[in-house]
């Protein structure tokens, strides 16, 4: 009895005496495949977590055998990836746009009409207000006209904004509160006419002219918007965006609201230009906290090719005479990068159309010189012209493109632009080959806010039926890994934050996801509709699926 009191005695002593020599931490996570994306892409069993910081990931005997921890978490065999970052999105705008009716996928402007009344049944309001809607996908793919807005909905603003953001159409009433008569002209922008007389459809700043007399959103408003939104960033794993244009008031608000806890979410804010803008951040230099960077400003050139705004050199095919708009005035666009250049802040134009890109891309330049690590980026670089490719790594900038467009955009792109232009738009594979990375974004809420309909997308340039059966300009496709690089290490690098997140290395935020199939390894019909397990944000489970 005594043998086996010292022998229970020993073995209790040799517990206490491996448990004392153990590293004590907040969280170990094991029994699963931890892809780190780092340099060699390589892959452990289990990750050690302290104060939200990975303190060492490898192989799970080793994991478990120097470190201790109260919580042990099981992956159960699952899949972890660095949390998804969305290189370019409007977080606030999608927030805020969840409250409007949503008009995705409608198949006529007839269906936008039962849409909006459902939507005005269980939310009356003033304004009717609604986003999502494209032409392209309807039977008459020609813009739509007042007249049926106001049969509907007699004496009522009605605004509502295409899928791409860069047109809208308004009622009658909505027109008359904003002054806007057949001699209203604005830079910029256009408003289309049919036989002389307004139809209510808006092209890029024409728009701005109904925002102004529509009534202010309330703090609430907003606050509502980003915690919403900030649910439906968790479920799809999306664990950081990019903000592509905010005022200092809207990026105030989201930083108390993390300050407190209440937004849990990473934000990359890019500042609109303006004096105010500016005097809060630009002027006092870079503003970081462990869940806000604000560092960059977003600027416009031009409009979009679904709205036919994006600026070309040479006119639409299916709109001859028209090239398109520039948005801002070359004079405008060279005073921003000055500034930024002068104060140290990122520059990140939107630039659709082939001579919109050259343009920016020849302003950078100027400004540049040649290599550099300021990091300028060209937001969509959605149509280049074979002479300017090479200008992205000449000056070291930065294409940040959202692939989900290349395979929204393909089945009319080349009604829009022809069969020469098209060979260079959506050119992905070719853009990365210019610095060796490029981010990748969703820009939503113009695409869907699930960043692995953008992995498919990059992987596969088809939809999600699978066509076209070859995909669209297919030698233009992503690697799994590389695709999975432009949406985390890659897309971190962009907002000069690779040092901090975009891959599961010690030192770094542990901000992961799990799921419970292989991203690089299912097939690819599966990855669009593959769910989101658990997502965490500094080793806090933020979401978790109810059953898995």
């Amino acid at each position: 009895m005594n043998c086996a009191r010292c022998f229970i005695s020993i073995i209790f002593s040799l517990a206490l005496h491996s448990c004392a020599n153990k590293t004590q931490v907040d969280q170990i996570i094991h029994n699963g495949t931890i892809y780190t994306v780092d340099d060699t892409f390589s892959t452990a069993e289990a990750m050690a977590i302290k104060d939200g910081i990975i303190m060492a990931a490898g192989k799970e005997d080793m994991i478990m055998g120097k470190y201790t921890a109260a919580e042990i978490i099981d992956l159960e065999r699952g899949f972890v990836y660095p949390g998804l970052i969305d290189a370019h999105c409007h977080f606030v705008s999608y927030g805020m746009g969840l409250q409007h009716a949503d008009l995705t996928g409608t198949a006529s402007f007839v269906e936008i009409i039962r849409v909006l009344k459902k939507h005005q049944a269980k939310y009356p309001s003033d304004w009717i207000l609604g986003r999502g809607w494209d032409q392209n996908d309807w039977e008459n793919k020609e813009f739509p006209t007042k007249d049926i807005l106001d049969r509907a909905f007699p004496g009522k603003p009605v605004l509502l904004t295409r899928i791409d953001g860069h047109g809208a159409i308004a009622s009658t009433e909505a027109l008359r509160r904003a002054n806007i008569t057949n001699e209203t002209k604005i830079e910029g922008g256009s408003l289309i006419k049919k036989n002389g007389v307004l139809t209510g459809m808006l092209i890029d700043n024409a728009i701005g002219l109904v925002r102004k007399v529509m009534p202010e959103a309330s703090r609430q408003d907003y606050l509502n918007a980003l915690i919403e939104g900030q649910q439906k960033c968790f479920e799809v794993g999306l664990t950081s965006v990019h903000d592509a244009g905010l005022g200092y008031e809207t990026i105030d608000l989201i930083d108390s609201l993390q300050k407190t806890g209440e937004l849990k979410i990473r934000i990359y804010a890019m500042l609109s230009p303006g004096k105010k803008n500016y005097e809060h951040y630009l002027f006092k230099g870079i503003y970081k906290t462990d869940r806000l960077n604000v560092r960059s400003i977003k600027l416009f050139a031009d409009g979009a090719l679904g709205s036919r705004g994006a600026l070309l050199f040479e006119p639409y095919v299916d709109d001859p005479g028209n090239l398109g708009l520039a948005v801002s005035t070359d004079k405008f666009l060279r005073e921003q990068c000055a500034l930024a250049y002068k104060h140290g802040y990122q520059v990140n134009t939107h630039c659709i159309g082939d001579s919109a890109n050259r343009w920016v891309l020849n302003m950078y330049g100027a400004f540049l010189g040649g290599p550099n690590d300021r990091r300028w980026r060209i937001e969509h670089a959605q149509v280049i012209h074979p002479d300017d490719f090479g200008k992205f790594g000449e000056y070291s900038i930065i294409p940040s493109v959202q692939s989900t467009h290349a395979t929204s955009d393909m089945y009319w792109a080349e009604n829009r632009v022809g069969p020469q232009r098209i060979k260079g738009a959506y050119a992905y594979r070719k853009l990365l080959e210019e610095n060796g990375w490029l981010p990748n974004g969703s820009d939503f809420p113009v695409e869907h806010i699930n960043p692995l309909y953008g992995y498919y997308a990059l992987i596969t340039r088809k939809d999600h039926a699978g066509w076209p059966e070859e995909g669209f300009q297919k030698d233009q496709a992503f690697s799994r890994g590389d695709a999975l690089r432009a949406m985390t290490i890659w897309a971190a690098r962009s907002a000069f934050e690779e040092d901090e997140k975009g891959s599961l290395e010690p030192g770094k935020l542990a901000d992961f996801i799990v799921t419970a199939k292989d991203l690089l390894t299912i097939p690819v019909e599966e990855i669009p509709g593959l769910p989101i397990r658990q997502t965490y944000i500094g080793g806090e489970m933020v979401y978790t699926l109810e059953k898995h």
